[in-house]
């Protein structure tokens, strides 16, 4: 009779851990896959629940929530298009926040190519810069305004190849595409804040609008626990931790 008992506490347990594990689906700006794997990972260690990432532009993850994509949050490469998702019902409002500060980087897979102040733009002799579409990622958008700061937009827009993200941007520079291109600090930084390897020019804040990258509970996320406990996870000191070591800079 004991064993018996025992028998069905232990499925009662099995059956309540299974009932408690959820799955929550994350739309997460490109720029942010590395720094967002490592924290989900910890987040389902600790919870017991199931994260689905899907990586991609901003831009593209707008139009899908919009057309009834079943994401649950969204992790955004700006602060707009949270905002715009808020204004038109399809976010809760009052949930978004600032989760992390994003730094624009001009890099080269190739050694000593790009220099630490950027001349490399007016002066080198490359065929193609890669940047991400304007038009679906903030970091393209960013990395436009940066040229028209620099008076360079002009001379170099023959030159331009994009990415639909910035993921792909990366891949273009990483593959010698192009010989350099403008991404993410999070996607080249090494220890000590040095590139993993080529070379790269951090642009300066002053050159175009902050990259302030925003989260937010998107309407399909509303009364779900599991997508609310990972938003508040995304607040907690493990995130702020993992985010910094990333190299951006605290949002909240």
């Amino acid at each position: 009779m004991h064993s018996i008992t025992r028998w069905l506490s232990g499925l009662l347990i099995v059956m309540s851990c299974s009932l408690q594990a959820d799955e929550i689906s994350v739309a997460v700006a490109a720029n942010f896959s590395a720094p967002m794997q490592k924290i989900a990972h910890e987040f389902e260690k600790e919870s017991g629940h199931h994260v689905l990432l899907s990586f991609g532009a901003t831009g593209n993850f707008y139009s899908q929530i919009k057309a009834g994509a079943p994401f649950e949050l969204l992790l955004a490469a700006d602060e707009k298009t949270p905002y715009r998702l808020e204004q038109e019902g399809l976010a809760v409002k009052g949930s978004r926040f600032t989760y992390a500060t994003g730094t624009l980087v001009l890099w080269s897979a190739q050694q000593g190519f790009v220099d630490k102040e950027g001349k490399v733009l007016q002066t080198g002799s490359f065929a193609h810069l890669a940047l991400a579409n304007p038009q679906l990622a903030p970091y393209g958008d960013a990395a436009m305004e940066t040229l028209k700061s620099l008076g360079l937009l002009a001379a170099l827009t023959p030159r331009i190849i994009q990415g639909e993200s910035i993921g792909q941007t990366y891949q273009f520079v990483a593959t010698g595409n192009a010989e350099l291109g403008f991404v993410a600090l999070s996607q080249v930084i090494g220890t000590r804040g040095q590139p993993q390897s080529g070379s790269m020019w951090r642009v300066p804040d002053t050159l175009h609008p902050p990259l302030r990258q925003d989260a937010v509970l998107l309407d399909k996320g509303s009364d779900h626990p599991a997508a609310q406990a990972l938003l508040a996870f995304l607040k907690g000191p493990y995130a702020h931790d993992v985010i910094q070591s990333f190299g951006y800079g605290s949002g909240h």
